[in-house]
């Protein structure tokens, strides 16, 4: 049994536990949420405890292993920024649409309630309007220890940017000792959370129980509003690739769209990006006429770093949880989100799936201004629009060649 499978059968026990109390009688629910809900919050401040050195450790060997790319030569170089465009157009669009994909769901205030009491760090309404000024002054640290100490994850991920960029200009010797230090430090934060995640079906089966006993089938719809908003979320990035592919990468879309379809079935059917590169490799090439010499280098950098729906989906579940517990998100905390969204999605290169689940939503949850715990409620539903998700990776992949391509003709020019 893998872990997702324990995982979903953690979340059904604990939900069919908390709507049988909350059926049988409501008083009793509540004893009972009130009783198991610190097991629950033990077991995610166990998760929460390894987000600040694991990111920070991410940035830094992430930033470094870019411009060992960028160092490749021009195409590697180009493929990078196409990567962050790319992936900075579709964080926009979630950022935008997101909420106004929740709004057009009712949510029960007893949803509000039962998450706010169960596994919300603070109240609802921690999210506050913040003045341009302010946000902006706040991006930089004054003082990174302070940041980290009080889980500032915008102004964290500043510093590790600035602190990365200039251990890749020192000397060669002493940038691999730190670098590999950094990765020591990320592999064992990954190490604990992989212990911790060993428990996940126990603290799952706690959190759900402790929300359905008190909210009963509004949590069960509220997680079946967020999937689909996800799902909708992945569609409409997906589509805007191909066009991007005609508008910047020159194609003609009766051409471009079945050269796809190969490498799209493989990628839904597995469910991994790379298991789909060498149907990647051969709608490229063959299909679609691209130069080997630059689909052999673009594709397999694409693979690990231009997954168009991670930032979507970091946006999507912290918008979803400010959705549930009625918060109002301002544009700075959207900004701030999305912002860090491609940060987390550059850096995050190796991270196994539960593992990245938590590692990478919980930074952009924070910097967002909404409570992480829901997230580990979300972890186990998260599995199910896997599929559409891998399918607009692969496609934001091949558009990623496309422009690359393109440019690199007009320079031959």
């Amino acid at each position: 049994m893998n872990a997702t499978t324990r995982v979903l059968i953690g979340l059904a026990l604990g939900a069919l536990g908390g709507l049988a109390l909350d059926a049988y009688d409501s008083a009793t629910a509540v004893k009972v949420a009130d009783w198991i809900q610190p097991l629950g919050r033990l077991w995610l401040n166990a998760l929460q405890m390894t987000v600040v050195p694991l990111v920070f450790a991410l940035v830094v060997v992430g930033v470094n292993a870019a411009s060992d790319a960028a160092a490749s030569g021009r195409i590697a170089r180009r493929a990078l920024v196409v990567f962050v465009v790319l992936l900075t157009i579709g964080v926009t669009v979630a950022a935008v649409a997101a909420p106004l994909l929740y709004g057009l769901f009712t949510r029960h205030p007893s949803l509000t309630t039962a998450l706010g009491g169960a596994v919300a760090q603070n109240a609802p309404g921690a999210a506050q309007a913040v003045g341009w000024a302010d946000w902006l002054n706040g991006i930089v640290p004054s003082n990174a220890l302070m940041a980290a100490a009080q889980s500032a994850m915008l102004p964290l991920v500043v510093f590790a940017l600035f602190f990365g960029f200039a251990l890749s200009r020192i000397d060669a010797a002493r940038r691999e000792l730190m670098v590999t230090f950094f990765q020591a430090v990320a592999d064992a934060m990954i190490v604990t959370v992989r212990w911790v995640l060993a428990a996940a079906p126990f603290g799952i089966f706690a959190l759900i129980l402790a929300v359905c006993a008190r909210a009963g089938m509004h949590m069960i719809g509220a997680l079946g509003v967020y999937v689909l908003v996800e799902s909708t979320l992945y569609v409409m990035v997906t589509l805007l690739m191909l066009l991007l592919a005609w508008l910047w990468g020159g194609e003609r879309l009766r051409r471009y769209v079945p050269a796809l379809v190969p490498a799209q079935i493989v990628a839904a059917s597995t469910q991994s990006s790379l298991a789909a590169l060498p149907a990647m490799l051969e709608s490229t090439t063959q299909r679609l006429g691209y130069p080997q010499r630059i689909a052999a280098l673009v594709l397999p950098m694409a693979v690990s770093l231009c997954r168009l729906t991670s930032p979507v989906q970091y946006i999507a579940s912290s918008c979803f949880i400010a959705w549930a517990l009625g918060i109002d998100l301002g544009p700075a905390q959207l900004v701030a989100g999305a912002a860090l969204a491609v940060v987390i999605s550059l850096g995050a290169v190796s991270l196994p799936g539960q593992v990245s689940f938590l590692a990478t939503n919980m930074p952009v949850a924070q910097a967002m201004g909404v409570p992480v715990g829901p997230l580990v409620l979300m972890l186990a539903v998260d599995a199910l629009p896997d599929a559409i998700g891998t399918l607009g990776n692969v496609t934001a992949d091949i558009t990623a060649v496309s422009i690359v391509t393109r440019q690199s003709s007009k320079d031959a020019a």
